[in-house]
């Protein structure tokens, strides 16, 4: 019989490469990882590592085991919860991860009402950025991924196995000096910025720049590049160049020495929450994405 516990055990191995590694991720000892390893392997009947030195590699077997573990365990512990849920043993937990600029505006609000509702429900908080915020979804390391998409790259995300609740619409904003002669105009088109120097920001936000760019005919030139939010912001400030940003990470810091000025053609990233299908049944991940949608309704209506 496969055991939670031993799949765990193995997910660990799998990621770290060894016994010991899999030992300080699971707050366990060596010798612990390694009883509980060949536990598995006497009941599967089969080898599932192959040791080389202090590395480990999974056989055929073991990559087949560890590919299905992450349903199996999202699963489960979606059956824990709701059970615990519904006999009234505890309110429930949830791995909530989000983009930076999410985790400083929808975040805490949503947070915040949630713990009022149900004080005993424990929300555990990291941040990451789509597409990794999503691989941890479908990996079983978290309950609950806060991620965006950009208009017109819709096609390119592949989330039909996946529950998608769309939260908001947040459109992107230049960021100049605000001293710079478009300082206070009241839109910009991209193209009017060809010649100045670029601050950009996150890897995807960076990928969008240079699309949107490049389809007002001209390649940015990036002199800095930062995933910092407040980075940038000063950055735009101190006159070393112009950013564009989403409104939602302008309004997660106190943007200081510089001025917005709306974009034309509008460029818009769409702001979802996402959650496994057997993980939206759980109470406590229902209930979180219910105040994460409310949040996100009166920051549209600021």
């Amino acid at each position: 019989m496969i055991e939670a516990r031993h799949l765990r055990v193995l997910r660990a191995v799998a990621a770290t490469g060894s016994f010991s590694g899999a030992g300080r991720e699971l707050g366990c000892t060596q010798p612990a990882v390694s009883q509980q390893m060949k536990v598995l392997e006497t009941s599967v009947g089969t080898p599932l590592l192959v040791r080389s030195g202090r590395e480990m590699r999974l056989t055929q077997a073991g990559e087949a085991l560890v590919r299905h573990a992450s349903g199996i365990l999202a699963g489960l512990t979606a059956a824990e919860e709701e059970v615990a849920a519904i006999a009234g043993l505890r309110a429930g937990r949830v791995r909530l991860v989000s983009f930076p600029s999410g985790s400083s505006t929808l975040v805490p609000t949503a947070l915040a009402a949630l713990r009022a509702a149900h004080p005993g429900t424990r929300v555990f908080l990291e941040e990451a950025e789509p597409p990794r915020s999503v691989a941890l979804l479908r990996e079983g390391d978290c309950d609950l991924a806060l991620a965006f998409r950009y208009g017109g790259a819709a096609a390119a995300e592949d989330w039909d196995d996946l529950v998608v609740r769309p939260l908001l619409t947040d459109r992107l904003v230049a960021l100049v000096p605000e001293r710079h002669r478009l300082a206070r105009a009241e839109s910009v088109a991209i193209g009017e910025l060809a010649q100045e120097p670029w601050i950009a920001g996150c890897p995807r936000c960076r990928g969008q720049l240079v699309e949107v760019c490049e389809g007002a005919g001209f390649t940015p030139r990036i002199d800095f590049a930062t995933d910092d939010y407040p980075a940038v912001v000063g950055l735009v400030g101190a006159g070393l160049g112009v950013a564009v940003l989403p409104q939602l990470a302008v309004e997660s810091v106190r943007p200081r020495g510089v001025r917005t000025v709306r974009l034309e053609p509008a460029v818009r990233r769409e702001i979802v929450a996402l959650t496994l299908p057997d993980l939206a049944q759980v109470p406590a991940v229902a209930a979180t994405l219910e105040q994460l949608a409310r949040a996100a309704t009166r920051a549209q209506g600021r």
